[in-house]
């Protein structure tokens, strides 16, 4: 059988593997160089809003006194962002792994934080803020979610022997984090820290973009976007995917080192707690408190750094601006209109990603061999920042529908397929023995086998895209359409309509979370009627 002969390969069959597959790579990667460096010659996309990589490099090389500053800026932002939030994710993660009613009880808080769009509370950084601390603050949050789950998940895998050797030898509560618990989550956390590397990246960049300042490849990007130059957004844009995948390759080495491990990690769609414990009334008033907490956080931060209230608004702001103030209809009134314009891209958005993404994981399956063809592209869009591709989208597919489409797809697929691939490659290999010895070609032990048995990864994948799939539509909107949300936003900031700013951003949120909650309500239904549990 194929996993027996993989189990029993020599070192010298599985060093064989690895350098054919590191070479097929690097063929691929350069078939596709050779084919864009011919398209863009020609001019043969969008009349050469394609440049050649070689025009790119020539663009790259005269302007190359502008870099420095402007990565220096974004690595600033970047890199304080990356300490706090992966520091305060840590110390949540442990906190979340070790109390249960404090999982419970800042769950909606870390749905909150997984749902919100950056691109939502980047004018308010911004207009409430000075200096760095718009980037450190979108950098931290987009590190946040990524490294406390893996905290929570490397905790709760630790080898309950372990545990119970230190409890036999008297160790409390501390001992137990200390030498077991921690040590376990290590590999788990560092990986973590590695996927929050690229976030923190486009966390900096779009506070920069917002507004954050002078320097940074955001402001670098937004002031050359009236200059009609592809091959300099080429060059920022790939200037800003590099720095993603150093940022990325850093923590790699880091874990590989330290751990001897290269597994992947699957970003956690089911923040800890989901699961009630205790009676009916303890239930009810923790998952009351969970929700209110966010609001509460929420006003709290606004008293504590006193920012004036003209700008600043609390929850009862917002409600006072879209429900009772004189300009509440007209506020309403372009709300709902924008609304109707986001939310069918974002669900066609999602949902053409997810498909995209569920096709790949089963053609990973059947062909593996087109999935390494396609994967140094994927790579190459899924650590570009959004807003360093979506002018390059832009060049290529104007500024209709079409651009959020792509945008949307491009941001919802990735994840999508890794949790998708994750899930039909754990399936019992004993159940599609039973097929196979009836004869099922590949595709029938797919419909009849793997895809049924990945079904809580589906739904894991459903909430990944959710807020992502929010994030790209408005991105796109503020960038090139000039529709729905994101150009709200835009127009809202330009106004200084601060009402309006802190509406679109609480909505956003709410949006996403409610799509969240929606799927989590379909995903119990249809396991339990299988009698299946959810994927972690």
């Amino acid at each position: 059988m194929a996993t027996e002969t993989a189990l029993g390969a020599s070192p010298e069959t599985t060093r064989g593997t690895t350098g054919f597959r590191h070479w097929s790579a690097l063929r691929n990667a350069a078939i596709l160089l050779v084919l864009w460096e011919i398209l863009g010659r020609f001019k043969l996309v969008a009349g050469g809003a394609l440049p050649a990589p070689t025009e790119v490099l020539i663009r790259f090389w005269s302007d190359r006194g502008d870099y420095p500053a402007h990565i220096l800026s974004t690595f600033q932002g970047a890199s304080l962002g990356f300490l706090i939030g992966n520091g305060l994710a840590i110390l949540a993660g442990i906190l979340f792994a070790v109390s249960p009613v404090a999982a419970r009880l800042g769950r909606g808080l870390n749905v909150a934080i997984f749902a919100l769009p950056p691109i939502a509370i980047s004018p308010i950084l911004v207009l409430t803020f000075s200096g760095m601390t718009p980037r450190v603050v979108l950098a931290a949050l987009g590190c946040y979610f990524v490294t406390m789950s893996a905290t929570v998940t490397g905790i709760s895998q630790t080898d309950r022997r372990m545990l119970d050797v230190v409890r036999a030898y008297g160790g409390g509560r501390l001992a137990l984090l200390r030498l077991v618990e921690i040590r376990a989550a290590l590999p788990a956390i560092l990986a973590g820290l590695r996927v929050a590397a690229p976030a923190a990246v486009l966390g900096s960049i779009l506070a920069e973009f917002g507004g954050g300042g002078r320097f940074g490849l955001g402001a670098y990007l937004i002031g050359s976007l009236g200059r009609a130059d592809p091959a300099r957004l080429w060059g920022i844009g790939l200037a800003a995917t590099a720095m993603a995948l150093i940022a990325y390759g850093i923590f790699s080495l880091i874990e590989a080192r330290l751990t001897r491990s290269t597994r992947a990690i699957t970003v956690a769609a089911t923040p800890p707690g989901i699961r009630s414990e205790g009676s009916l009334l303890s239930t009810i008033a923790i998952t009351l408190a969970s929700i209110a907490l966010p609001f509460i956080v929420w006003w709290l931060l606004l008293k504590i750094l006193g920012t004036p209230a003209m700008i600043a608004k609390t929850p009862a702001g917002v409600f006072d601006y879209l429900f009772l103030a004189p300009s509440a209809t007209s506020a309403q009134t372009r709300l709902l209109a924008a609304l109707g314009q986001t939310l069918p891209m974002t669900l066609i958005g999602m949902a053409a990603g997810l498909a995209f993404a569920f096709l790949l994981a089963l053609a990973s399956v059947v062909r593996p061999s087109i999935v390494r063809s396609f994967m140094p592209v994927a790579l190459v869009t899924q650590t570009m920042p959004l807003v360093a591709l979506t002018p390059l989208l832009v060049l290529l597919l104007g500024r209709g529908p079409s651009v959020i489409l792509w945008i949307t797809i491009s941001v919802t697929f990735f994840p999508a397929f890794v949790t998708l691939a994750q899930g039909l490659g754990m399936v019992s290999r004993g159940a599609l023995d039973v097929v196979r010895a009836y004869g099922a070609s590949p595709f029938t032990q797919l419909r009849l086998v793997s895809i049924p048995a990945s079904l809580p990864y589906l739904f894991a994948a459903m909430r990944l895209a959710v807020p992502r799939a929010l994030l790209g539509v408005m991105i796109a909107e503020w960038l090139a359409t000039g529709t729905g949300l994101g150009n709200l936003l835009n127009q809202s900031r330009g106004y200084l309509d601060y009402g309006m700013i802190w509406t679109v951003a609480v909505v956003s949120v709410l949006i996403s979370v409610l799509f969240y909650q929606i799927v989590i309500v379909i995903e119990r239904h249809v396991l339990q009627k299988r009698g299946m549990q959810p994927a972690a």
